[in-house]
């Protein structure tokens, strides 16, 4: 498989921005990111994740053949007694939807996860009407746990959320 993940670099804010200005894919995101999306916020956003520890932090940029950043895919590790689990997220810029790129990312992070580091459970809480997050997510083993019943509030309006989970 090609590698279609690679750490971020501060020449993708452009193409971070262009992605994040798409209110479909802010509409399944969690609440914090500003719309306009600016690149001094993607500046931001990829200095943060840089200067992260790698320990806990795991973000990458999506790319294409071109290597140019076309979505994000991280996971961060959770504290405490879930020490050694870790939490996942991903977009993808809306020209690239159906193309498998997402299910490729989740895959490459997945094994890297669990090949490379002590984490032993990674779990994803997809929005339940965001049925394309839902199938890259069984594509790639995760297993539905469960309907997190009114879980959220995304744009005034009360969602469940989805429970997947991969097992090491």
């Amino acid at each position: 498989m090609d590698t279609i993940i690679r750490k971020w670099r501060l020449e993708d804010a452009k193409d971070l921005a262009e992605m994040l200005n798409n209110k479909k894919i802010q509409d399944n995101l969690r609440d914090g990111l500003p719309l306009p999306y600016t690149e001094k916020d993607g500046s931001a956003f990829i200095q943060d994740m840089l200067a992260a520890d790698p320990t806990k932090t795991f973000a990458f940029a999506i790319v294409n053949t071109e290597d140019q950043a076309i979505g994000s895919v991280g996971a961060f590790r959770c504290e405490n007694i879930h020490q050694q689990t870790a939490e996942m997220g991903y977009y993808l810029a809306e020209d690239y939807w159906g193309q498998g790129f997402v299910t490729k990312a989740v895959k490459q992070l997945t094994d890297y996860l669990f090949a490379e580091t002590d984490i032993i459970r990674i779990f994803a809480e997809p929005f339940s009407t965001n049925q394309g997050s839902c199938r890259v997510l069984e594509k790639c083993g995760f297993q539905l746990e469960g309907t997190l019943r009114k879980n959220a509030v995304k744009n005034g309006e009360v969602k469940d959320m989805q429970m997947y989970a991969l097992i090491k």
